[in-house]
């Protein structure tokens, strides 16, 4: 069986052939889970990585959390610029998660030391910046940017909810599960109800309270 592609840095080469020094890739993390919130991460890589560092790279869902965070020390000790950007669960609830998601991406853009040229995004065609913006369907499987993005923004996350909400709330364990919907969640949401991390307009959350 022919061994899984890698990120590359094609579409970094091919924006830079067209002029743009700059490329940024950007990703988000946390759209689908039931608390905390949406977090993005924008990262400037230079054109050339160390082997170690290349190598380490890949789509954060593919990786352990061991391996994210062997990539995520390489990545910020080699990155140009990095910026990172959340919208928390009151966000969510009064401007839906698409939008959401968009707004943690500006903010992300807005916390760059440089200004990127052009944005390189997982399956997004604009997030309202003036900035040009290239949607990549997959984009976290194939750009090496994009893939960057999505590790520092997951550990980044994980790390918020493995503190911040575990020690708020440790009934719910989020320290393991990190506010996706898995069993042993939906068992503490029905024995405990919601909290503040809650994004209370997703289901199941939206039926316990009685949400509207």
């Amino acid at each position: 069986m022919p061994a899984k592609p890698r990120p590359s840095f094609k579409w970094e080469n091919e924006a830079r052939s067209a002029g743009y020094a700059l490329v940024a890739g950007i990703d988000e993390v946390g759209r689908g889970a039931l608390a905390g919130p949406v977090f993005a991460a924008t990262v400037v890589l230079p054109p050339h990585l160390p082997d170690s560092v290349f190598e380490s790279i890949d789509d954060s869902k593919a990786l352990t959390a061991a391996q994210r965070a062997r990539a995520f020390e390489g990545i910020m000790e080699v990155a140009v610029s990095v910026g990172l950007g959340a919208c928390g669960p009151g966000e969510i609830d009064k401007f839906g998660i698409s939008a959401a998601t968009k707004f943690a991406m500006r903010r992300a853009v807005g916390q760059c030391a440089v200004k990127p040229h052009i944005l390189l995004i997982d399956a997004i065609n604009d997030i309202g910046v003036n900035v040009p913006c290239l949607s990549i369907i997959k984009g976290d499987a194939q750009s090496m940017s994009i893939s960057a993005a999505s590790i520092v923004a997951k550990v980044h996350r994980d790390e918020l909810m493995s503190t911040k909400w575990e020690s708020h709330n440790p009934e719910y364990g989020f320290a393991r599960h990190k506010g996706y919907g898995t069993a042993q969640h939906l068992d503490a949401l029905s024995r405990h109800g919601a909290c503040p991390a809650h994004r209370r307009s997703f289901r199941p959350i939206r039926e316990l309270d009685g949400y509207c």
